[in-house]
């Protein structure tokens, strides 16, 4: 199985391989958690780990009883904050030269330009909203680094977006995750919520294509 075969599996089969890993580390899976939404969100080269999706399905776990929903949500809001931070700090240390390097396997030049416009469309609440758009989730806190936003402003941005992003898709797992309609069809609402997730960079980028 090569490597996007593995990722989509790990993606439309979260629910397996969380409730795998909570089985097999028990405690320690919360310590794996924060872990993935603190690469997430804080390093440009990893905006494939599973973001929304993850949050959702976390949250069925602990309506199963095998997480605290409670401490799940505190550890994973540090993380989100955590994350942004770290990423913002990196943009601000590289500054305009990023715009310099050349693409890789990892990084895409193109989606610090797509996140600038972003932010030069909604300003400083771009940090907000881009909690829910996969990719620019990442490059936000990235570019607002780049652009010298005032860390204050920055951090008010970054804690309000964090506690949302947590605790709508924490609790909406655990409130709704585990209703039968949901829990039959776990792989749908993944795929749903991962669609939705997405809708506004593709509003953005069809707009960005019809503008003269």
């Amino acid at each position: 199985m090569d490597l996007f075969s593995s990722f989509l599996d790990l993606v439309l089969h979260l629910d397996q391989h969380l409730r795998e890993l909570a089985e097999s580390y028990g405690a320690w899976i919360y310590g794996v958690l924060f872990l993935i939404v603190f690469l997430e969100t804080g390093v440009v080269v990893t905006p494939f780990l599973p973001g929304d999706s993850l949050l959702f399905v976390a949250g069925t776990l602990a309506a199963a009883g095998e997480l605290n929903i409670h401490l799940l949500v505190v550890l994973l809001i540090v993380a989100a904050i955590g994350g942004d931070s770290l990423n913002y700090s990196i943009g601000r240390y590289l500054g305009p030269k990023v715009f310099r390097f050349e693409d890789s396997r990892f990084f895409k030049r193109a989606y610090v330009e797509r996140t600038r416009a972003f932010f030069e469309r909604h300003g400083g609440k771009a940090i907000i909203i881009a909690r829910f758009v996969p990719i620019i989730r990442t490059y936000a806190p990235f570019v607002a680094g780049i652009g010298s936003m005032p860390y204050r402003r920055f951090l008010l941005f970054n804690v309000g977006g964090a506690v949302l992003w947590v605790v709508l898709l924490a609790y909406a797992g655990f409130f709704f995750g585990n209703l039968p309609l949901v829990r039959n069809n776990l792989t749908t609402v993944i795929l749903g919520i991962i669609v939705l997730s997405i809708m506004p960079a593709i509003i953005e980028f069809w707009r960005a294509r019809r503008a003269p």
